[in-house]
């Protein structure tokens, strides 16, 4: 369809000028509002007012401007029905064949802290989704425009010619896509003022890639992500230097990398994972030494692993790394040399931490059901040591508090029920997703490949009996720290001080299903 008149009427301006100016240079005449009308006089763009064009005055404040039957029936008139064109000559309606529009910044608004509600409401948009959805609707005629990442799209499709049928349609149905996520957002906040979670929920991804497969070669998949510039590292936004392409379950378990790393944000750490649970884990001068030493935790398990990073990969930590088979490798960066030497493993795949490791913003946590979504707030962060209740007749020096707390920190990524044996720098043994929480003890124990004399256990939940200090008393585990909260506390308080091992409670539960 030719265009020869363009509505343009946009929050975000980026490429703007260029764009309006490249149309008038092509003979497309220009309709605009607001800020956008005067940014193109002011750089001497061709352009009238669409207060002008309807002979209607802008009114309230900006509110009403578009909301006019000769916009919206410019943008929605069916140009093959006589019934509509005889109306549109009647009516003095011009056709509009190009809406260009993006909206105010609502999700923006309702980011900053302590936006007023007055604000937020401010800042839903009316006229423009209303535009947009009219010109999506009428994609035979129309062109509809609401990503500027498109403008240059659109010009070379003009320059061959004309927008193709195919491009108005694709375009609709992003433009649809837009204003649902719009909507979404909108009733979300609105209706979890009161409580925090609105009565009906809505989530919106898009699609990042296809996937081989699922987490099995009969189950079809593909990799959304969330909307938004997130300012913390996601999968969504690594980058892949080297490799092969990513599995779903390559992109389950590099999530579980970057969460227990975020919990190490600014000190050398490395963790090893498998099938999401910590198989190895390290604090160190380097990253070279926090890779060997989390190695050490469990071989066996590490084979084929996943392996995380909060520092920087040197060419001694990727020589090492190159004599172990590894999946992935994720760190903030790589030396010139590092790279080099992963070079040789082609299918090894490297990728990299685009944004910082800082705590991400709570949000929620998603898990899909039979016949629903359980949504609940995100567990973030630890119960700080400084916080914890001794409640044992053995107390915690500095260095215990230190080494319980490293331990803590790394159970909470272990899948319930999970118990971890740690030195105050080093994962040593890990019991996970065990039905009794004395088994996860005792697996653990065994999994350890090296004295378990003085270290320190985390446990994930409390701990309903005795018989899983008692099962640490065996290999002279020196402190415990758990939640607490069991109606049998005291009996197992009782049995710490019988083994003469220190115990604090968090007042916390980090279970992980």
């Amino acid at each position: 369809m030719p265009i020869k008149r363009a509505l343009i009427s946009v929050f975000n301006k980026t490429g703007i000028v260029d764009f309006a100016r490249t149309l008038t240079e092509k003979g497309v005449d220009l309709l605009s509002t607001g800020g956008t009308y005067r940014l193109l006089q002011q750089e001497s763009v061709p352009v009238t007012e669409v207060a002008d064009w309807t002979g209607t005055p802008e009114i309230m404040d900006g509110r009403v401007k578009t909301l006019h039957p000769k916009i919206h029936g410019g943008i929605l008139a069916i140009r093959d029905n006589d019934r509509h064109v005889q109306q549109m000559e009647a009516n003095e309606i011009g056709a509009i064949d190009l809406v260009v529009v993006n909206l105010y910044p609502f999700e923006a608004t309702i980011s900053k802290e302590g936006v007023s509600l007055a604000e937020a409401v401010e800042n839903i948009d009316i006229g423009g989704p209303t535009m947009l959805r009219s010109a999506a609707k009428n994609n035979a005629f129309v062109t509809a425009v609401v990503d500027p990442s498109d403008y240059s799209r659109v010009l070379k499709e003009m320059e061959a010619g004309d927008v193709s049928a195919d491009t108005r349609m694709e375009l609709a149905g992003k433009v649809f896509a837009h204003t649902a996520r719009y909507d979404s957002l909108i009733a979300n906040y609105l209706g979890s003022l009161e409580r925090g979670f609105p009565p009906q929920i809505n989530f919106n991804f898009m699609e990042k890639q296809p996937l081989r497969y699922g987490e099995n070669p009969h189950q079809r998949a593909f990799f959304y992500e969330d909307f938004g510039q997130q300012e913390w590292a996601t999968v969504s936004n690594l980058k892949q230097l080297q490799g092969k392409e990513l599995s779903c379950n390559n992109i389950i378990d590099l999530s579980s990398a970057l969460e227990i790393s975020r919990e190490f944000d600014g000190q050398p750490f490395c963790c090893i994972l498998k099938h999401t649970n910590p198989c190895g884990a390290a604090l160190g001068e380097n990253a070279l030494e926090t890779f060997e030493s989390a190695w050490t935790t469990d071989p066996t398990s590490a084979f084929g692993s996943i392996i995380g990073f909060t520092t920087e990969v040197d060419g001694p930590t990727a020589k090492a790394i190159t004599r172990c088979f590894v999946e992935i490798v994720t760190a903030p960066s790589f030396t010139d040399e590092a790279l080099e030497l992963f070079a040789g493993k082609k299918n090894l795949r490297i990728m990299q931490q685009t944004k910082p490791l800082t705590p991400a913003t709570p949000g929620f946590d998603l898990k899909k059901v039979s016949g629903g979504l359980l949504v609940q707030d995100a567990d973030m962060g630890t119960t700080p040591a400084a916080e914890w209740k001794v409640v044992t007749e053995a107390g915690l020096s500095d260095e215990d508090r230190q080494g319980l707390e490293f331990a803590w920190k790394i159970c909470k990524h272990i899948k319930s029920n999970a118990i971890c044996y740690a030195s105050s720098e080093r994962l040593l043994g890990v019991g996970a997703g065990q039905m009794s929480r004395v088994d996860s003890a005792r697996i653990g124990a065994e999994k350890a490949q090296s004295s378990l004399k003085g270290c320190y256990l985390a446990s994930d939940a409390f701990f309903p009996f005795r018989d899983g200090v008692d099962a640490a008393a065996r290999v002279r585990v020196k402190a415990i720290v758990q939640p607490g909260g069991s109606v049998r506390d005291q009996e197992v308080i009782d049995a710490c001080n019988e083994h003469g091992i220190a115990m604090a409670f968090t007042g916390r539960r980090h279970f992980r299903h």
